[in-house]
């Protein structure tokens, strides 16, 4: 796999449109029955009696198709080194069978980490919206990226004195 994006390419104010998804009954069926068993993402007719009035998928779903658009159209093409995890996440809507979801991602933030030379670390907006542009998700975190070139010795000094 080519590498397109190191951590120096990740400008704050950089945005990515990372491609779109569309849930079926049987894939948040499926979800719910493994990893949130509610009866609201299991049954269509539990479902009409609850707050949503129809079968929805689970918040984790819906964050686990997001990371999905996330690796397959850009982490899988960068230097990621994992994420020490979110600071934000809101559910926003439910998300129903047949509705499309695409993902946008925004980097808010970017620095050098002082202790390894040969890592940076961004802050994200992960934005997910349905096929009527409504949000479903919100969620910012951050991640490492390998740089391209590690820190120099001036950059290293810099950082020290901040």
């Amino acid at each position: 796999m080519t590498i397109r994006y190191y951590w120096e390419d990740l400008l704050p104010g950089s945005v990515r449109e990372l491609g779109s998804v569309t849930p079926t009954a049987e894939e948040i069926i499926d979800f719910a029955s493994r990893f949130d068993p509610q009866p609201f993402h299991l049954d269509e007719e539990a479902a009409k009696q609850s707050l949503f009035g129809s079968l929805c998928a689970s918040g984790w779903h819906t964050c686990a198709m997001a990371m999905r658009l996330t690796v397959d159209n850009f982490l899988r093409h960068s230097t990621s080194l994992g994420s020490p995890g979110l600071e934000n996440l809101k559910w926003l809507k439910p998300v129903y069978p047949g509705d499309t979801l695409s993902l946008r991602h925004t980097i808010l933030e970017s620095r050098a980490l002082k202790s390894r030379p040969d890592t940076g670390m961004v802050r994200s907006l992960w934005e997910l919206s349905n096929q009527r542009g409504e949000p479903v998700l919100r969620m910012e975190g951050y991640g490492f990226f390998r740089r391209r070139e590690p820190a120099s010795a001036d950059e290293l000094a810099a950082m020290q004195g901040s």
